[in-house]
């Protein structure tokens, strides 16, 4: 077998997991060798390889490990003269990308409040602010979402309309209540608020947690940067990502974890 003629390419190092593509103009023998296994090729002697008799092209063998590798081409045993050849590698796959967990809702304030109970007499587990025109679509599914999560929840007296004080009632709701929600979107910028009580609606409590937990809703992380930028990097969720379900899965949790302590 010494003697005979191949074709030959070679990589002084590919990595685990490329994969050689072979292409051939007709049926040939096909063998990827380490540097070792080559040499024995190539001098008739017994190897170990990876292919076979490739009949249809492009043919694809995929890099066993990592380190210096021949590519072998030859006609031994059959009909034709000549092949026509080409070989590429293609790069390993990335490894599977892992989207990163969203910040814990715990960074969020949450203590029990000081008994103030509020007009009616009553405090409340939950306040949720929003604009008028998110009641329908987010606040109060939300609301249904968290009470049936056995939470007493605030939401009409913390509806917010144009004329209102924005921090006023935010400081309110929060004078009463164990955990704050305010939900940005559109129709909650499109109120006017002055940048300082936007501010000062999620800025750090005594104790250094968030103060209260924005949802962002039909609103991109651009147009809030644009709006308020104080308000980009804080403890979020939004609606685009994460279900009311889910969102009120997250506030239950770290709500009934204070009751319960």
């Amino acid at each position: 077998m010494a003697g005979f003629k191949f074709i030959k390419y070679h990589w002084n190092r590919l990595e685990k997991g490329s994969t050689v593509v072979v292409t051939l103009s007709t049926a040939a023998n096909v063998r990827l060798m380490d540097s070792s296994n080559f040499n024995s090729y190539k001098n008739g002697r017994n190897h170990r390889y990876t292919g076979g008799l490739v009949r249809k092209s492009p043919f694809r063998i995929t890099v066993p490990r990592t380190g210096s590798w021949y590519l072998t081409i030859d006609l031994m045993g059959l009909k034709a003269s000549t092949v026509r050849h080409s070989a590429t590698v293609e790069p390993p796959l990335l490894p599977t990308a892992k989207s990163a967990s969203p910040q814990s809702l715990s960074g969020i304030q949450h203590e029990r409040p000081p008994l103030l109970p509020d007009d009616d007499g009553e405090t409340w587990d939950v306040f949720v602010s929003h604009a008028s025109e998110d009641k329908q679509a987010v606040a109060e599914p939300l609301a249904q979402e968290l009470r049936a999560r056995g939470l007493k929840v605030w939401l009409d007296k913390t509806e917010l309309r144009i004329g209102d004080s924005l921090r006023r009632k935010i400081d309110y709701g929060l004078a009463h209540s164990t955990f704050g929600v305010v939900i940005l979107s559109k129709s909650f910028f499109a109120k006017g608020w002055p940048q300082y009580e936007l501010d000062g609606i999620v800025g750090m409590s005594v104790n250094g947690d968030q103060r209260m937990l924005p949802i962002w809703h039909e609103i991109s992380r651009d147009e809030i940067a644009k709006l308020s930028p104080s308000l980009v990097d804080k403890i979020a969720r939004n609606t685009a990502l994460s279900t009311v379900a889910e969102i009120a899965d997250e506030i239950a949790e770290v709500v009934q974890d204070d009751i319960d302590a």
